[in-house]
């Protein structure tokens, strides 16, 4: 369906809505109520992006809502387009400035969009029925762990890491009551198919459903707040918690245990536990009953109906890169990038025909929208649209023909990046690093570091003391023992899982339980360094008398907790690459006195995105550019930003730089021809340059031409020839002296219209954008053959004499000393259909060959071979060839 665009279209910074009459509206801020959200993570908006848009001719082509249709975001071209389900074509295009090469997350409705730039943080609005746009100046909050959820006119933004959850209206994007709190390092934040939000809170085992505050005319109701509508405990607290909603509930997968806990309406939590042979991951959202959990790095899917385990089954391929299967129409969707390809299952785990992805660059976005699948590629220029009988089109995400667009301008093709290197051994686990225990009031914390997984991912880490075995997450790496007896002595045992087995164990320090514990640090601030580490610092801890020891410190993520560390001072510095870059983080400690006594978590820190210099660019080519002189092509794949968006590429050669801010290609100029061109390409962000990535090319140089063979004929010549064209590509010309030319092809080109036996000197000349080269060889034409020519007679007069000879009488096809009849100076005749090697043409007297040879009439006489070099009359002589005297020279 549509609407019309009743208000026009409002800009900032460059929006602007082409439509057939290529008109806009004039500037208008929309009107701030003076806050935006309590979270400083919702942020710069779509005037902030400063979008524009193409497409909207007619009203029944506008931005407004339709029901079939999908927004992707298309990473090289920095744009997002909407497809059509029903015509599987893009109808309108927006350009998201400086989001070039960045990962962009879209929530959509009917209604509403809004994008969030990962790498910056930028958050960006459009409401479809309008084109309002809206925006804040806040700074930006970039990195994975915020993430907007829309469901009708519903929207949450979603703070994973500091477990803050907060509803807004999504017409001005402000907030909807009061903000929410949850443990740090929740995960989930997605809607089900009845309109709930559903939490995962890992460090408690527990699922949340939450209903949003309703909405009166599209207006939040006075006073009107989000509420819990439902709490489950579906796992024991510290364990991995994996999501996906469902049409009316949700399925939680404990990744420690492997059970899998589905929530259909109001019923209580069934469970199952699967025979996983390592982390199992499901998408965010499940379309049917019927949920696909997929153990990636082993290529298995496992399927969970009403019943339990209804089916599995393997995924061909080797790389361990695949994405969590999507349920589609009863059949089950396969994203695997690094094959190139989305791998199809009918219900029962029987392969389908696959649909194929050439160089999708980077993760496949699979979404069940509107009674279509849409798959994206953010990475290429294509989409497909998948309908509910399975049925398959690609969408053409540049085409030009959306309505006010020009043709877009097509970044170079991407080189494939170089193979992986081979998979390690797999084996099972390293012992845990750094395991450590502090003791508490009749509890003890328990923290270690991860161990290595020697090829094969950990699922869960065992840790066994004061008599009791526990399961704990890979992700969250603590525990706290409860229940203990103050003053009782204590040590605890940790070793990690995988698939392989169990790795060795290590064991922590003795502790006592303690009333004496000391206090937590009262606040915590965390700085990202842009050489890739953390700085955490904290004011000192009370000890309440008793001295500190040290401090440990957590870092909590979306999903997870774990230590990263102890320091005996009020700072920690996290190493770089401790972290993952792009990805946020907050931080607790906890303080340990003399007698091991530890205090509780102090609050979470801000969040922090870990970030340092770019990776180095990979797959960097330099070639030859064929149609312009001392120039040459560079391009490159985008490396990993590594936690800060790249600002700009730079490719230094010959002495010189480049700076490269839209693309990852450019086109160097000024070398010498021929040339060898060492060629640097770094990326530049926040933190600095990359180490370079290189490549050589050489510019073009002047052609070289060879000539391999000269094949004259009678009035024409075939030259053959070798041409260098010196990297790029060479025009070739052929030229005979004096005569004609012909050009096309660099192997071998004719000339025709030649002179028969005549000296010529052929040139060939080939050119190119460096210069001109020729070559030439001296070759004489082919002498011309002629047959002698004697009819019978006109009107029945049969003229004996042209076919025997008469003695003392004239005879047919005589030959001449000279050019003339002259019976003294006849050297003889030639029979008719006799052939005569033509040497020349001389002139003399004319010939009338009125029954000799069809009325041939002519002054030309042509030298032959005929007992030496005499003439015969051109009437009575036909050349081969067309029967030309021209062909001949001139005696």
């Amino acid at each position: 369906m549509a609407c019309v665009l009743a208000e026009g279209v409002r800009q900032r910074k460059g929006l602007r809505l082409v439509t057939s009459a290529d008109s806009a509206a004039p500037r208008r801020r929309w009107r701030s109520r003076g806050y935006l959200v309590t979270m400083g993570t919702v942020v710069a908006l779509a005037g902030g992006l400063g979008l524009t848009v193409l497409g909207l001719g007619s009203a029944d082509q506008a931005v407004a809502s339709f029901d079939a249709a999908s927004w992707v975001f298309s990473k090289s071209k920095s744009e997002v387009a909407r497809i059509n389900g029903v015509t599987a074509k893009v109808d309108t295009r927006v350009t998201v400035p400086d989001a070039r090469g960045h990962q962009l997350e879209i929530s959509q409705t009917d209604r509403f969009v809004i994008l969030r730039d990962v790498n910056t943080g930028r958050l960006g609005s459009m409401d479809l029925t309008t084109l309002k746009q809206f925006w804040s100046d806040s700074n930006a909050s970039p990195g994975l762990g915020v993430r907007v959820a829309l469901e009708n006119d519903s929207a949450f933004v979603i703070d994973t890491v500091q477990g803050k959850v907060q509803q807004l209206d999504p017409v001005t994007l402000g907030p909807i009551g009061d903000e929410m709190r949850f443990p740090p390092g929740i995960t989930g934040g997605v809607f089900d198919g009845k309109g709930r939000l559903w939490i995962a809170a890992p460090s408690e085992g527990t699922v949340t459903a939450i209903s949003p505050a309703p909405l009166s005319s599209g207006a939040p109701q006075k006073d009107a707040t989000p509420h819990v509508v439902r709490t489950e405990a579906v796992a024991a607290s510290s364990h991995d918690l994996a999501l996906s909603t469902l049409d009316d509930g949700v399925a939680v997968l404990d990744r420690t245990t492997n059970a899998l806990a589905t929530i259909h309406g109001d019923a209580k939590a069934t469970s199952v536990t699967l025979p996983l042979a390592g982390p199992g991951a499901m998408p965010a959202r499940t379309d049917g009953r019927s949920v696909p959990v997929t153990v990636t790095d082993s290529r298995h899917v496992y399927v969970v109906g009403d019943q339990g385990l209804r089916t599995d089954f393997a995924v061909p391929g080797t790389s361990d890169d695949l994405q969590p299967a999507v349920a589609w129409q009863g059949f089950f969707y396969v994203a695997d990038a690094a094959g190139e390809t989305v791998h199809v299952f009918d219900s029962a785990g029987k392969p389908q025909k696959d649909i194929p992805f050439k160089r999708p660059g980077g993760p496949l976005e699979l979404d069940v929208r509107e009674g279509y699948l849409f798959i994206n590629a953010p990475g290429s220029s294509t989409a497909r649209v998948v309908d509910d009988a399975h049925g398959v089109r690609t969408v053409d995400k540049y085409a030009d023909d959306v309505l006010g667009g020009t043709p877009p301008k097509t970044p170079p093709e991407q080189t494939p990046p170089p193979p992986k290197p081979k998979k390690p051994l797999v084996s099972k686990p390293g012992a845990p690093r750094n395991v450590r225990a502090a003791a508490g009031n009749a509890e003890a914390r328990v923290t270690w570091q991860a161990a290595s997984d020697n090829g094969a991912t950990i699922t869960r880490y065992v840790v066994q003391g004061a008599g009791k075995t526990f399961q704990v997450g890979a992700d969250q790496r603590s525990l706290t023992v409860t229940g203990l007896v103050n003053g009782q002595a204590y040590q605890f045992v940790v070793h990690a899982v995988n698939k392989k087995g169990d790795g060795p164990s290590r064991t922590s320090n003795t502790v006592k339980p303690t009333s004496e514990v000391p206090d937590a640090p009262t606040a915590v601030t965390a700085e990202a360094k842009p050489d890739g580490t953390v700085v955490v610092t904290w004011p000192a801890a009370n000890g309440q008398g008793l001295a500190i020891k040290r401090y440990t410190v957590t870092a909590i993520s979306e999903g997870g907790s774990a230590p990263v560390g102890d320091a005996t001072e009020t700072s920690l510095t996290i190493p770089a690459g401790q972290l993952e870059y792009g990805k946020q983080y907050a931080f607790t400690v906890v303080s340990v006195n003399e007698r091991g006594a530890g205090s509780k978590a102090s609050p979470v820190s801000g969040s922090v995105v870990p970030f340092t210099m770019p990776g180095r660019p990979e797959g960097v080519e330099a070639a030859t550019v064929g149609d312009k002189a001392g120039a040459i092509q560079v391009a490159w794949q985008a490396p990993a930003d590594n936690g800060r968006p790249i600002t700009k590429y730079v490719v230094a050669a010959g002495g010189k730089s480049t700076e490269v801010t839209d693309g990852t290609a450019v086109t160097l100029t000024g070398f010498e021809n021929g040339a060898t061109v060492a060629v640097q390409v770094t990326a530049v962000n926040e933190a600095g340059a990359s180490q370079p990535g290189t490549a050589t090319a050489k510019t073009l140089s002047v052609p070289k031409v060879t000539i391999t063979g000269v094949s004259p004929a009678a009035t024409s010549a075939t030259v053959s020839f070798t041409v260098d064209a010196g990297g790029g590509t060479a025009a070739c010309s052929l030229a005979a002296s004096g005569a004609g030319s012909a050009s096309g092809s660099c192997g071998s080109l004719s000339v025709s219209k030649l002179t028969a036996g005549t000296d010529y000197t052929f040139t060939v000349t080939a050119k190119n954008a460096a210069g001109t080269a020729t070559a030439s060889s001296n070759n004489k034409t082919d002498n011309l053959s002629g047959t002698a020519t004697c009819n019978n007679g006109q009107n029945g007069d049969t003229a004996t004499y042209c076919d025997r000879d008469v003695p003392n009488a004239r005879n047919g096809n005589e030959i001449f000393s000279i050019t003339q009849q002259d019976n003294n100076r006849q050297v003889g005749w030639a029979k008719p259909g006799t052939k005569l090697t033509a040497y020349c043409k001389k002139t003399g007297d004319e010939v009338y060959a009125y029954i000799y040879n069809n009325d041939k009439r002519s002054t030309w006489w042509v030298q032959v071979n005929y007992s030496g070099k005499n003439y015969i009359p051109w009437a009575w002589l036909n050349l081969d060839g067309g029967d030309d005297i021209n062909d001949l020279p001139t005696c």
